[in-house]
């Protein structure tokens, strides 16, 4: 990676090759078991974009399989030659073992493995069950139509998709009407593609983001930027980020918890929030849009009947029962202030006397 690139130009650059952390995937799942311990019982579970040989997600799901009662493991792996960073070559005993191993496929095709019922009786470790069952006919893109047709036989799709390829693997994911939990960088609340389908509930954060997700490992050739990264026991390369999120239509208890805030008055008074405390900032009315400023989410009024613009991280302790979503700053030129914006403004961000305020949500309490 280049010395001074980080997660949000990867997206960008198309260098998306960034795998999971296992205790990362099981931290977030758990949630969802803990919620419903059935969620994952008689589904299959498509992890699209993935490579056993190198991704937790497979080893995950594998090593559940009969914990959470699945009834079909499929996971496709991306073809080397169409990526721009690739780990270091591994050797894959159980795939040149397989009946339709193929030398000459193995850096330009994607490749179909599953796991069922009746092959994890097969191995004592449910990881070496997880066989190569075909070659793709292509190199593995979600977007082919034979990965689309395996999207449609699943129930659900769990996976940490290109950064670069985000808006149009959800859109693909939503279009055939599928349960998923994938990740992405923090902005994606404000796409076009993501923001009316969080405003419409048809899609909500998972339970984890920021450091709940304590990085992904890559490949030689990303350089270990930041404080944070580091090689862990396993001698993986980490890339730290608290920049991501999971998105999700699982439901989970956390976003049904109803959170208690102070009047705008305490709120004022007992603020500890130093860069604000005591300044106009708070509760002001925006030069632009129809609301009032409240910089962070701890410092929502309970007794302020108006629309409000909060963070985009107030997402993360949401709960439609107590708040309804009103829209979002101008994002993209593509309308999410419902009515809010003060269309003369030469400004899409919101504005304070002038100097603009980062992306925000706009939200008010549902009446009771």
């Amino acid at each position: 990676m280049a010395k001074n690139e980080n997660l949000n130009s990867a997206a960008k650059n198309k260098n998306d090759e960034f795998y999971t952390q296992f205790d990362d995937i099981q931290r977030e799942l758990n949630c969802y078991l803990d919620y419903d311990k059935n969620v994952f019982r008689d589904k299959t579970i498509l992890l699209p974009c993935d490579d056993p040989v190198y991704s937790n997600f497979t080893k995950f799901f594998a090593l559940n399989f009969d914990f959470y009662g699945l009834k079909k493991l499929i996971s496709t792996s991306y073809a080397p030659n169409s990526k721009k960073f690739i780990f270091q070559p591994m050797a894959n005993l159980f795939d040149e073992e397989s009946p339709v191993f193929d030398a000459s496929k193995e850096n330009s095709h994607g490749k179909l493995y599953t796991l069922d019922r009746e092959s994890i009786k097969t191995k004592p470790y449910p990881v070496d069950a997880v066989k190569l069952d075909r070659y793709l006919d292509g190199d593995g893109d979600f977007r082919s139509k034979e990965v689309s047709k395996l999207r449609d036989e699943a129930d659900v799709i769990i996976t940490n998709p290109p950064f670069s390829l985000f808006r149009q693997f959800l859109k693909w994911i939503m279009d055939a009407n599928k349960k998923f939990l994938i990740i992405g960088n923090i902005n994606c609340i404000t796409y076009s593609e993501v923001f009316p389908l969080i405003k419409e509930n048809k899609i909500w954060l998972g339970h984890g983001m920021g450091r709940w997700i304590s990085g992904f490992i890559v490949p030689e050739g990303y350089e270990l930027y930041g404080t944070e990264a580091r090689i862990n026991k396993y001698g993986e390369r980490i890339v730290a980020t608290n920049q991501c999120l999971w998105l999700t239509n699982l439901e989970q208890g956390k976003r049904h918890r109803p959170i208690t805030f102070n009047t705008m008055a305490e709120n004022i008074k007992f603020c500890r929030h130093k860069d604000v405390k005591g300044k106009s900032i708070l509760y002001a009315k925006y030069d632009n849009y129809d609301a009032i400023e409240v910089p962070y989410t701890d410092l929502i009024p309970c007794d302020y009947e108006g629309v409000m613009g909060v963070p985009i991280t107030f997402l993360d302790k949401y709960c439609p029962e107590q708040f309804e979503i009103v829209g979002a700053t101008e994002s993209e030129g593509k309308g999410f202030s419902n009515g809010l914006w003060d269309s003369d403004s030469t400004s899409a961000q919101a504005t304070v006397n002038g100097k603009k305020v980062y992306k925000r949500i706009f939200i008010r309490h549902r009446q009771k």
